[in-house]
């Protein structure tokens, strides 16, 4: 199943496109918006798909896969949840938190736990344009909160004090280095 709006594509294989690994900079650039909405926009959607798949992942962007375009797609459970949601913001967020452990494409293998907002209210543009709105509670409203952070340059790890930080990052170019 691909996200909605990319029903139309079909190929036999998949495509996998290459994962930006952190510290690569542009993880940290904030995404261009989106403004047209074709068959290039919902072809991306389905590799982004396909990468997040393989890397696994639940929640990948553009900009995982180099390419400064505010797009996520998120698949939580089975292969009917996937979606895609084009320039994602929100527009409201709870006080109550909740901490969840998080972690990134990006930077496979490492988990930290993230403060955040427990429940958000998000616009977005589905892959036709047409505009729409989700209220999301839990792990939904987590990613949404952690993908959104991507699109802004704002990268996962930021969220941690310095020293959790800092030992985490040195733990992957640990990691990086067997």
């Amino acid at each position: 199943m691909r996200p909605a709006g990319c029903d139309a594509r079909r190929r036999t294989g998949v495509t996998i496109r290459a994962i930006v690994k952190f510290p690569d900079p542009r993880l940290r650039l904030a995404a261009e918006p989106v403004s047209v909405f074709d068959q290039g926009l919902r072809e991306l959607a389905t590799d982004l798909l396909d990468t997040m798949r393989a890397a696994p992942g639940i929640g990948i962007t553009a900009p995982h896969v180099g390419v400064s375009r505010r797009l996520v797609v998120l698949q939580l459970e089975g292969p009917e949840s996937a979606r895609a949601y084009v320039n994602p913001r929100i527009l409201w967020a709870s006080e109550e938190t909740i901490m969840h452990t998080e972690g990134s494409v990006s930077m496979p293998g490492m988990t930290d736990e993230i403060r955040r907002h427990a429940q958000v209210r998000i616009a977005y543009r589905d892959l036709d344009g047409a505009e729409r709105t989700e209220e999301a509670e839990g792990l939904l409203a987590v990613c949404h909160q952690h993908e959104i952070d991507q699109l802004d340059g704002i990268f996962w790890i930021q969220r941690l004090s310095k020293l959790k930080r800092d030992r985490l990052a040195k733990r992957y170019e640990k990691l990086q280095r067997s």
